[in-house]
């Protein structure tokens, strides 16, 4: 069941659903979120997605857990999209590594870390 579409601010919401998808050792791409949220993919939404996202990072920064942003991916190459590089631990990487296999490593570790963290929790 969905709700309307101010869901994709619902901070809360979409942490539940990245905290649900990291016990479960997985990714979600863009549209899988924005789906699971009742709304279907479009770039004004995705975007009004990645500052939701941007947020539940900040606030799980805040009480010492682990990013979950990194869980939502490109469906073509399962990576993070451009806002996640430009900010955050996309930083430690040059705009020129941002797709190949730098990036694939960083964000299975980034991944990796978040799945160890929910795991039974």
């Amino acid at each position: 069941m969905s709700e309307g579409p101010g869901s994709i601010a619902d901070v809360g919401r979409v942490r539940a659903l990245l905290v649900e998808a990291a016990r479960e050792e997985r990714s979600v791409s863009y549209s899988e979120l924005l789906a699971l949220l009742g709304h279907r993919f479009t770039r004004p939404k995705m975007r009004a997605l990645c500052k939701t996202l941007d947020a539940v990072d900040r606030d799980g920064a805040a009480a010492g857990e682990p990013a979950l942003a990194v869980l939502v991916v490109r469906e073509s190459d399962r990576l993070p999209g451009q806002g996640w590089w430009t900010s955050g631990p996309g930083l430690l990487l040059d705009e020129a590594d941002w797709y190949g296999p730098e990036a694939h490593a960083l964000v299975r570790e980034l991944q990796g870390v978040a799945f160890d963290w929910w795991r039974g929790r």
